[in-house]
């Protein structure tokens, strides 16, 4: 099992959203638990990266380990859900996160799951002061619940290597992903507990777009996601007013 060690103080850290999902960390690997939205999402946004990565890097798409020889940091990786499927397409994958007892959690099931991946209880500003360069950095359901956004991203930025291309998966700030990203999901479906989002810290595509070139990235996609009931499943879509992915590059 990965070793664990308490992470450096971040400005872009809220201990508060930290402790959020802290307290749920049992939780991860639950499909009907706290985090079944996760696994629901999960099919749409790995399809998504895969095909980005493989057109990006120049990858045979039919290979079962197209990205082998190429480094990922997933960033904010909670239990695992995306660090461990990443792995097993070859990425060299480090999964870092605030939280001890997330890493903890997605350590044990790595482990248990006999994948080669490294797990780290550190912040984006810890790795880029140690000097850690990445291909990929997937930037997933983090940026909504970071202290200091701006700060947050031109390290996240820093962590790509030239060429490299980071994904950012967040809310958008509209009346829509209110009603359906807040109200909806936490009071009405209780898909996810009360409380988990605070709809001030989404996100919209044109200040996400601002910050990362502030940071000196350049955006080269913004991907809607929306979630269709009939078929329980989410699919990529033109619609960016609730769930939206976007992409930038180290050029």
């Amino acid at each position: 099992m990965a070793s664990v060690t308490a992470p450096p103080r971040s400005a872009s850290v809220d201990p508060g959203e930290v402790a959020k999902f802290t307290a749920l960390a049992a939780q991860w690997w639950d499909p009907n638990g706290k985090f079944r939205p996760l696994h629901v999402f999960n099919p749409v946004r790995l399809k998504f990266i895969r095909e980005l990565a493989v057109v990006h890097f120049g990858r045979p798409a039919a290979h079962l380990k197209p990205f082998e020889g190429l480094t990922l940091l997933d960033i904010g990786c909670g239990g695992g859900l995306l660090s461990e499927p990443m792995a097993r397409l070859g990425f060299s994958v480090l999964g870092a996160d605030a939280s001890e007892k997330n890493v903890m959690i997605a350590a044990a099931h790595a482990a248990g799951a006999g994948l080669p991946l490294a797990y780290r209880a550190t912040t984006a500003e810890g790795l880029a002061e140690e000097g850690h360069r990445f291909d990929v950095v997937l930037n997933m359901e983090v940026v909504e619940h970071v202290a200091d956004l701006g700060g947050f991203l031109a390290n996240c930025a820093t962590l790509l290597k030239p060429g490299g291309i980071m994904v950012v998966a967040t809310l958008n700030r509209t009346f829509k992903s209110l009603m359906l990203a807040k109200i909806g999901a936490e009071y009405v479906l209780r898909w996810l507990p009360p409380g988990t989002h605070d709809w001030d810290r989404f996100v919209t595509p044109d200040e996400l777009r601002r910050h990362l070139e502030d940071a000196g990235l350049a955006v080269t996609k913004l991907q809607g996601v929306a979630f269709d009931p009939l078929g329980w499943e989410w699919r990529l879509s033109s619609d960016t007013g609730v769930n939206y992915m976007m992409v930038a590059q180290k050029l």
